[in-house]
């Protein structure tokens, strides 16, 4: 099934050999908004009107967010799932990983203060309305899938493309491993099983017995694995034209994308060598 395919010990397909999925700028927006806004002149702390849910942040992430946006017990968000009566695909099977879309919502609705089930519905009925329209749909028919394997593929390019630009080839490289019976192979994936985000992952990581464990098992992992934006799930549908099937950032800025897997050895043992020498690998 591997068509010969180095062995999966070798291979580190991430873009900097080893997947993070931070985005600090998204995170900082993300916590302000749960935070009360300082006032000038001693006057009383306002408080927040709206929640920004960023970018690429996973379904845990938001509900801690929606707790404290609303004030309310760590897990309450979590907890209202059952009652929230959320409009998700079959595939799906109740878990709203890669429907609760990113934007920002108010914390007040229709003259009312938004409730844990309120808010998780809005983010899904925005999903809905994003994915099901007729570009999204489609886009993920002309690529033979569905539209919940689409924002599967998306939920991996936003973790793994370093920047907007690289969301396609991002894209390309999932497509073409899938055609050619490969597997994915993404630290991304195992970050999410692990319910982590690292740029370290050890080989005994990446032999986990999980269905998300990209090395172990082929195909797409069984859910979305973060939250995509629109730009990841057009690359999604279009991705760029290209045979690339191992990428690597090698340093910030300089992702590389490459079908041959010596070259991309090659491009892995300078970030390495990167790595060692940057100050924070001191």
């Amino acid at each position: 099934m591997h068509m010969n395919t180095p062995s999966r010990s070798a291979i580190r397909l991430t873009r900097r050999g080893r997947l993070v999925l931070i985005a600090t700028g998204a995170v900082v927006a993300g916590t302000a908004v749960a935070v009360p806004l300082l006032s000038l002149g001693g006057e009383k702390e306002k408080k927040p009107t709206t929640l920004v849910i960023p970018e690429g942040w996973r379904s845990g992430q938001i509900y801690e967010a929606v707790d404290k946006a609303l004030e309310l017990p760590a897990g309450t968000a979590k907890k209202s799932l059952a009652k929230a009566n959320l409009k998700l695909p079959i595939d799906a099977d109740g878990n709203p990983e890669g429907y609760l879309f990113p934007a920002t919502y108010p914390l007040e609705q229709k003259g009312r203060k938004a409730t844990p089930e309120s808010l998780l519905s809005f983010m899904v009925d925005t999903a809905n309305k994003k994915f099901n329209g007729a570009p999204i749909a489609a886009g993920a028919q002309r690529n033979a899938m569905n539209v919940y394997q689409a924002v599967t593929i998306a939920s991996i390019v936003q973790a793994e493309a370093a920047t907007k630009t690289d969301m396609g080839k991002v894209a390309r490289v999932v497509f073409n491993r899938l055609e050619r019976g490969m597997p994915l192979q993404m630290d991304s994936t195992i970050n999410y099983a692990l319910n982590r985000s690292t740029l370290k992952t050890t080989p005994a990581d990446t032999r986990i017995e999980s269905p998300y464990n990209s090395y172990q098992r082929m195909g797409l992992p069984p859910t979305p694995i973060d939250n995509p934006g629109e730009d990841a799930v057009r690359a999604a549908i279009s991705p760029a034209p290209g045979d690339w099937l191992y990428f690597v950032t090698v340093k910030p800025g300089d992702t590389r994308f490459t079908a041959d897997y010596a070259e991309h050895q090659r491009n892995v043992a300078e970030f390495n060598r990167n790595q060692k020498s940057s100050p924070k690998a001191k």
